[in-house]
């Protein structure tokens, strides 16, 4: 196994207010098992000594309640953008560390494992750019004005997780590239982006337990999960 101590840094995006979920707070800092859903994953990377330091990206207007509650030598704490790729970029902008990859993911994903983080660590170093996913195991149809079109084979879908994870190089070198040309699609996660410009992509096996918190009836499931 190759060393992998210091080598990666993280980004979390925490800037989304979570429409779907409702109430006046961020789900992020909703407690969840009596503490705040976005410190599950927070400290989950902070205790890693694979990772060497950490940026939450988060809405300007709770920047100040962020600093305040949570304090850590690995931890930045920046200003999201408007859109979730924009605080990512904000993100691996204010990187730091001699890491040389970033991991991507979604404080909405509160209990992320260390096992994981580990496999996207070594996919990094064994292959290259990569995001944890999920086979699907429902079928998968195709849908048009509420009527079927046809079948996907489920065996090829795979469904989005986070952490997703590519170089820090890489991922300013296409930064800089929307900068100069801007993307004609809002990109919803970093594989997207990373597709866009022509890079492979490779799959980390996820599992339910990294599925991500989206509505009330969501967080009921995680709370059993947290105690």
């Amino acid at each position: 196994m190759q060393n992998l101590k210091g080598r990666f840094a993280a980004v979390l995006p925490a800037g989304g207010l979570g429409k779907r979920m409702g109430g006046n707070i961020p789900k992020q800092l909703m407690l969840l098992g009596g503490k705040p859903v976005y410190r599950y994953s927070l400290e989950t990377f902070l205790e890693m000594e694979e990772i060497a330091e950490v940026v939450m990206a988060v809405p300007a207007d709770w920047k100040d309640h962020f600093e305040k509650e949570i304090s850590h030598p690995k931890l930045k704490i920046v200003v999201g953008g408007a859109e979730r790729w924009q605080s990512v970029e904000n993100g691996v902008n204010a990187l730091t560390s001699n890491a040389e990859f970033v991991l991507v993911h979604d404080v909405a994903r509160p209990f992320v494992s260390r096992e994981i983080i580990r496999d996207v660590c070594e996919t990094l170093l064994t292959k290259g750019s990569c995001l944890v996913a999920k086979p699907a195991v429902d079928t998968i149809k195709i849908a048009k004005d509420g009527r079927v079109e046809s079948t996907i084979d489920r065996n090829t879908v795979w469904m989005a997780q986070t952490p997703q994870a590519a170089s820090i190089a890489l991922m300013k070198r296409l930064y800089a590239r929307i900068a100069a040309e801007p993307l004609n699609f809002t990109p919803t996660d970093e594989a997207s982006i990373l597709e866009y410009f022509g890079e492979s992509v490779y799959i980390v096996k996820g599992n339910a337990a990294n599925d991500k918190l989206t509505t009330p009836e969501d967080f009921e499931i995680f709370a059993s999960r947290a105690k």
